[in-house]
């Protein structure tokens, strides 16, 4: 299964700002914030088509993402701020108080798909 290096760029979209009026539970917000965002050509790459899961890693940790082609840089990932992203963030803040949260290297892997899953991976 392939396995490519990106740098990932996490922030905040306005349609995530809406959403948290009505909830962070709520399941638009949720889909927002589990969307990943990669250039078409990567996705290739990869094998990968619109609302596949892929898995996201860095040296902190991991978390999955469904995918989506974007107009982003070749090589770079998009992904709002949210849970999974928190999963991928460290605790070190190099003495600022906030954590670096910006600028990550992260490998993606395709996932594969399981009984009961809608999404293919490729």
């Amino acid at each position: 299964m392939a396995v490519k290096q990106f740098l990932m760029i996490p922030g905040r979209t306005s349609k995530q700002g809406q959403q948290i009026n009505v909830g962070k539970d709520n399941e638009a917000y949720q889909t927002i914030v589990n969307t990943l965002t990669m250039h078409a050509e990567d996705m290739k790459e990869l094998g990968i088509s619109t609302g596949a899961t892929v898995r996201v890693r860095n040296e902190i940790g991991e978390a999955t993402f469904q995918c989506k082609e974007g107009n982003i840089p070749r090589g770079m990932l998009f992904v709002p701020y949210g849970p999974p992203t928190c999963r991928l963030m460290g605790g070190d803040t190099d003495g600022t108080g906030m954590p670096t949260s910006k600028g990550w290297d992260v490998e993606v892997e395709p996932m594969l798909l399981r009984e009961g899953d809608t999404h293919e991976s490729g």
